[in-house]
């Protein structure tokens, strides 16, 4: 998406006047008197989140520092399995943010949550053979993205008996964001809605009225408050054709998770159809994911081969739909050593870690449990 160079609203502001709105109303919302709770932004290095922490940077920066007295946390999410590349932006513009607290002595934690060792996207694939994700199983997200940021602001509710979610969500993104965002009820006297799902969160959304030129425009004109300027996230956009897996809170929001609109995310997405991504890097000269895309592909490929799969479920039963026809269980242990086999073949070629030792050595552990589980129905 390229950005606009002289875009205008509808009631003849220019981009500027309006940004410069949102920077104020965020300092207000900070500076509230009716809550003092922390405030979470969700940060995924995306363009929209990247205004967001923007406009708290430049709010704080205008706030007395007697009176920044309210914590923030910039939490991002790290699947295990993000695009390399997007998570090398991440980590470049974390370790900016940190610097620039760090001097600027702001009241900002720079945070990453993950998943944990037991739910990460291999351990469940490779080691209890969960199926290929796809959009009628899409159990990654919960466990990737969605448990491990809302167990932060939950361990931050119980501390401070509520938190405040700033995301970066927009209107004008998709009808089902547009529709989220209208089913819920700004709580009374405040900018702010329940959130759906943690109890004691608020979410605050202070660009939700930008479009994506508005966006783009600001990205473009005003240079990153922690140093330097947003070009490398221009170039990360162009080079990958699109956008990116929103920070996701609730099953409701997953769906924009793995969506021809929400391109940049795990490179091991198998709900999308093609991972257009990665193939846009490819295109922009980055060779050296086309062993990723191949991975990613193949196990599409293998998902529903019968040969493949087990019989019968985890939990020993057999299984079927209402037509009578037979569901599958996960891969069989051939299976998920083929997998294995070939991820460590790509992470070689690849030259940088893709799984992680850990993950490795508790896949083999649940592979003894399960082929002890099977010596022991076979032995009934």
């Amino acid at each position: 998406m390229e950005p606009v160079v002289s875009f205008e609203q509808e009631d003849g502001r220019p981009v500027s006047d309006r940004w410069r709105d949102i920077v104020r109303n965020v300092k207000e919302e900070y500076l509230s008197e009716t809550q003092e709770y922390p405030w979470i932004v969700g940060f995924s290095g995306g363009k929209d989140s990247t205004v967001v922490a923007h406009a708290v940077f430049e709010a704080l920066l205008a706030i007395p520092p007697s009176r920044r007295t309210r914590p923030v946390h910039i939490v991002s999410n790290d699947t295990m399995v993000e695009s390399p590349l997007v998570m090398a932006h991440l980590d470049d513009v974390s370790r900016l943010i940190e610097g620039a607290v760090d001097s600027l002595e702001l009241p900002i934690t720079v945070a990453r949550t993950k998943p944990d060792l037991d739910k990460t996207f291999w351990v469940l694939l490779i080691g209890k053979g969960y199926p290929s994700p796809n959009s009628q199983m899409r159990w990654c997200t919960d466990r990737l993205k969605i448990q491990p940021t809302s167990t932060y602001i939950r361990d931050n509710v119980s501390k401070f008996g509520a938190a405040i979610v700033v995301l970066g969500v927009r209107r004008t993104e998709s009808i089902r964001r547009m529709q989220t965002i209208n089913k819920y009820e700004n709580v009374r006297g405040t900018n702010l809605n329940e959130h759906a799902s943690v109890t004691g969160a608020l979410i605050y959304r202070p660009i939700v009225e930008l479009s994506t030129d508005d966006v783009w425009e600001i990205l473009g004109s005003f240079p990153a408050p922690w140093g330097g300027s947003h070009r490398k996230l221009f170039q990360l956009y162009r080079d990958a054709e699109g956008g990116e897996c929103p920070v996701v809170l609730s099953k409701e929001e997953a769906p924009g998770c793995g969506t021809k609109n929400s391109r940049f995310g795990c490179w091991t997405c198998t709900v999308v159809e093609k991972d257009k991504s990665l193939q846009g890097f490819i295109d922009s000269g980055q060779h050296a994911y086309k062993p990723l895309v191949a991975f990613r592909d193949w196990l599409v490929d293998i998902r529903n081969d019968p040969t493949r799969r087990s019989a019968i479920r985890r939990n020993g039963r057999l299984t079927f739909d209402v037509t009578g026809k037979h569901i599958p269980g996960p891969f069989t242990i051939q299976a998920r050593r083929e997998i294995l086999e070939r991820l460590l073949q790509v992470q070689e070629e690849f030259g940088a870690e893709l799984i992680s030792k850990d993950e490795v050595d508790l896949i083999h552990k649940l592979w003894a449990e399960d082929l002890q589980t099977e010596e022991g129905l076979a032995n009934v």
